[in-house]
């Protein structure tokens, strides 16, 4: 059975003397990751380090002995720089531009060491002994998440991140919850792993954030640039009266800015991650995201920031599920049919309307773009087969079924995915 991950945000009840606890905690904490980070990152003069192993053996007795900070928060930080300066090193292969890593907004990572997870509190490791914190839950849970998850006994704590709110001066915490697997539901769940089916996926600077391959239309781009600019304008205005207070209001605006888009980023990761899983998918496919500013008309590096962190979302957390995520090129996708396979720039009639002039085939321009994507990487994955038989089944998750490569369609019993009625099939095979 594949692993069932939750997030569930809470606010937490924290005694007005120890919140200052958790303060320094946090700061030591960023401490132990910035001072990773500088070691760690060495481009250009030699290559940047991103062994953990090497790192903690490097730090970890110079960082115990500069902070109060238990073993393991000493260890989280460490890894938190690493696995950022990972992901630094990934992008400056693919040409990308890129800087050390730093850390200032306001989170501190806990697992079962460092704190201690019950249905109504959590205690939690600080600079100065345990806090514990009790839950500020709703009068009536059900239904809510933290009804379903956190309250549940058939969900288990995982690694959880603690975060603050300047705004409202609150801690929150952002519980991750994993379902316990039972006898029954390991040997019902069990899952063929002969058979390879791709979800495709597609990001937008415009409309929905994400379309997949299922017809599925994710998150509202246009939402997320309205409320950047807002943000900015706000910013904008305070600069300009120069005070201390105006200072600190910014700081505020910037983390709330940055927890309110990393709420969206998450809610949409967990949305693709969804849909892949409902289908059965073992591949989740995005197109490849280097050098998105030059390449997407209107994409600024606002869009070319959360589309590196909706991958980057989707990829950890598919993991999880044993499903792994691909990048293809991203070449014709916009333009090419993907019923007929036609490919001409005329194809594309407007921003969100696709119309194939050899087939008439027509849908929703991104919704097009996100099956030809699933397509390129089942294309990649047939040609690797080795065996003589065609090796496992390829297979590309669609809004009503499922496509083989060869063209063999398999229809679902029941379509009732958002955005079905945008595609308008002209063949025998839905989808294609």
């Amino acid at each position: 059975m594949e692993d069932v991950i939750r997030t569930v945000k809470v606010k937490l009840d924290v005694p007005t003397e120890r919140c200052d606890d958790l303060h320094q905690t946090k700061d030591q904490f960023l401490h132990c990751a910035n001072t990773t980070a500088e070691w760690a990152w060495r481009y250009p003069h030699d290559y940047c380090v991103t062994s953990k192993q090497k790192a903690e053996k490097a730090l970890y007795d110079r960082l115990r002995n500069e902070t109060e900070l238990t073993a393991n928060l000493v260890q989280k930080g460490i890894r938190r720089a690493i696995e950022a300066t990972k992901s630094g090193v990934v992008r400056l292969k693919k040409g990308d531009k890129t800087s050390q890593p730093h850390f200032d907004a306001w989170s501190v990572v806990y697992d079962k060491r460092s704190a201690t997870f019950h249905r109504d509190h959590v205690s939690l490791s600080t600079v100065n002994g345990r806090v514990e914190c009790d839950y500020v839950t709703p009068t009536e849970p059900e239904g809510t998440p933290i009804g379903e998850y956190l309250l549940n006994e058939d969900y288990e704590f995982r690694m959880s991140t603690l975060q603050y709110d300047r705004f409202s001066e609150s801690f929150y915490l952002h519980a991750r919850l994993r379902r316990i697997e039972t006898d029954e539901q390991s040997t019902t769940d069990s899952s063929d792993t002969k058979h390879r089916t791709v979800l495709g996926v597609d990001l937008n600077v415009d409309g929905s954030l994400a379309v997949t391959s299922t017809g599925a239309f994710i998150g509202n781009a246009d939402e997320m640039t309205h409320q950047r600019r807002e943000f900015e304008k706000t910013r904008g205005s305070m600069q300009q009266t120069g005070t201390r207070s105006a200072h600190l209001s910014i700081q505020s605006m910037n983390d709330r800015e940055h927890r309110w888009m990393q709420d969206e980023l998450h809610r949409a990761s967990n949305q693709i991650l969804e849909e892949a899983r409902e289908h059965g998918c073992t591949h989740i496919v995005f197109e490849n995201l280097t050098g998105i500013r030059d390449r997407v008309v209107g994409a600024k590096r606002f869009h070319a920031w959360a589309f590196r962190r909706v991958y980057q979302y989707v990829e950890y957390k598919a993991e999880e599920h044993g499903i792994e995520v691909e990048q293809v090129s991203p070449a014709y996708t916009s333009q090419r049919c993907s019923s007929c396979g036609f490919t001409h720039e005329s194809n594309r009639r407007s921003k969100h309307q696709f119309v194939c002039q050899k087939c008439e085939y027509e849908l929703n321009a991104d919704y097009n773009a996100s099956k030809n994507i699933a397509r390129k990487l089942l294309k990649r994955l047939h040609s690797g087969q080795k065996s003589s038989s065609g090796g496992a089944l390829c297979q590309c998750a669609l809004t009503s079924g499922m496509l083989s490569l060869n063209g063999d369609f398999h229809a679902s019993v029941s379509s009732t995915v958002e955005g079905e009625s945008t595609d308008k099939p002209t063949t025998s095979v839905v989808g294609y």
